[in-house]
């Protein structure tokens, strides 16, 4: 007897287009979750049950608009799917793991980040919403606002450094160096409150090590 899946009827993700096609106005709103992919990558390279995207839409319903956060972070997947990698993230095909992140990027054209998109989210049902507004400041904002999410509301977390106990990270904003730029960026911290450097600055820590011990790094 024939079992029905209605799995089987809905849409692929590579049916499905990958984005919204709205052009970010700001080179930061793929700078900084790039900085934090690019970070995860190495502290995180031994596991394969996690997956950051940057810009791409979330398929929680088929043929629906998708949510496009401009990064986002699940627990309890496969970091790696076929050799060209996910087009866009459809909850159905990801045995309906929401994102347990999502981080929006405030730019100079406003997108509701503090209403509606907090909403979106709230449905979603993912646990922590990072607003960042690195080149501009909305009154009475923060420049760095972590909600979350308790009994299907938001709920702001104080401090520019939080704490995620089921991520197993935090995240903050700090000076520091990435693709030669040094400003203020999005980090991840261990539980200590230690944050984790980029490539480009643990480089400069071991150059700075050996100029302190009279090795010219030239030479090597």
């Amino acid at each position: 007897m024939y079992k029905y899946n209605p799995l089987h009827c809905l849409p692929s993700t590579a049916e499905l287009p990958d984005s919204d096609d709205k052009p970010v106005d700001s080179e930061l709103q793929i700078l900084i979750p790039n900085l934090l992919l690019d970070i995860l990558s190495t502290i995180w390279q031994n596991r394969d049950d996690w997956y950051f995207g940057i810009n791409m839409g979330i398929y929680y319903e088929p043929y629906k608009d998708p949510i496009v956060p401009d990064g986002f972070l699940s627990l309890g997947v496969e970091t790696f799917v076929g050799e060209n990698g996910r087009s866009s993230y459809a909850l159905w095909e990801e045995d309906n793991i929401a994102p347990t992140l999502a981080l929006e990027v405030v730019s100079q054209t406003y997108n509701g980040e503090y209403e509606q998109k907090k909403i979106d989210y709230a449905k979603l049902g993912v646990l922590y919403y990072v607003i960042f507004a690195p080149t501009r400041l909305r009154r009475r904002r923060q420049r760095l606002e972590v909600y979350r999410l308790v009994n299907n509301e938001y709920i702001l977390q104080p401090g520019d450094k939080i704490w995620m106990p089921e991520i197993g990270l935090g995240i903050g904003r700090e000076r520091g160096t990435y693709q030669g730029r040094t400003r203020e960026w999005l980090f991840w911290y261990d539980q200590d409150g230690t944050r984790y450097l980029t490539q480009e600055e643990k480089m400069q820590h071991l150059l700075e090590k050996l100029r302190q011990q009279g090795i010219d790094p030239n030479t090597l």
